[in-house]
């Protein structure tokens, strides 16, 4: 279980992140969304560490830490995959920084191109494929870290919309086959709903929790269902709310 407690970022005096705190629960899958502007991307910044904070408390696991670093896989928007190397490799890089031995690696990395459609492209370099089967790759390379806790900013908006649906159900794998606990931020409303446990909605900057959504039904979800629709209407008004503020 992972707990924010009271964390807060300024910069040049203008309150980004005050007093929030959440707690996203072990095998979890909890997602933020709110307007643009009101300092998601920053939120992961400061968990990881990248951007220190001016004050808060983090906890994983009943143990208090400084920053999530060492201790969450973080998938960007970017794949961020090296060019020069094929997707195989790409995906190997957090084992090989571990000291795993190149066998056994490889052989971890095979069996995640298996789950995720990418066998039979170990060998190709990124720009022989397209940008959903990088950011497949991207995500097994994320699943290499072998870490409990996923941090997932928006990891499929520059994808295209049919991509994008494909994609989900590899990002709800991290749930329901690999027992990761992860909090995501999406933009996507429809994205949110399909994988969520809580969808939390945010308050323009300084960013808070304004609504939280307990989502009970099972998964896979159809996004023609009527109890679907009905808490996407809500979501959506509490957003055009908060981003006419």
């Amino acid at each position: 279980m992972l707990v924010i407690k009271n964390l807060t970022k300024r910069f040049n005096g203008q309150p980004i992140v005050e007093g929030f705190d959440l707690t996203v629960p072990s095998n979890g899958f909890t997602v933020l969304i709110g307007p643009s502007g009101c300092g998601k991307s920053t939120f992961f910044d400061l968990l990881m560490g990248i951007v220190p904070m001016d004050q808060g408390d983090l906890s994983w696991r009943g143990q208090t830490v400084i920053a999530l670093k060492a201790l969450a896989a973080y998938m960007q928007q970017s794949d961020l995959l090296l060019p020069w190397l094929t997707l195989e490799r790409n995906a190997c890089l957090p084992a090989d920084v571990a000291g795993v031995p190149p066998k056994q690696s490889a052989a971890r990395v095979e069996a995640l191109f298996v789950k995720l459609g990418l066998e039979g492209f170990a060998h190709y370099l990124p720009a022989m494929v397209s940008g959903g089967m990088r950011q497949r790759c991207a995500l097994a390379r994320t699943l290499m870290f072998a870490r409990d806790l996923v941090l997932l900013d928006e990891p499929l908006s520059s994808l295209d919309a049919i991509t994008r649906r494909q994609l989900q159900a590899y990002l709800l794998l991290l749930q329901t086959e690999f027992k990761k606990s992860i909090l995501m931020v999406t933009h996507d409303v429809e994205e949110a709903l399909l994988l969520a446990d809580d969808l939390l909605v945010l308050t323009a900057a300084p960013m808070r929790i304004c609504e939280r959504f307990r989502l009970d039904m099972p998964k896979p979800r159809d996004i023609a269902d009527r109890s679907f629709l009905e808490i996407k209407a809500r979501v959506l008004a509490r957003l055009e709310k908060e981003a006419s503020w």
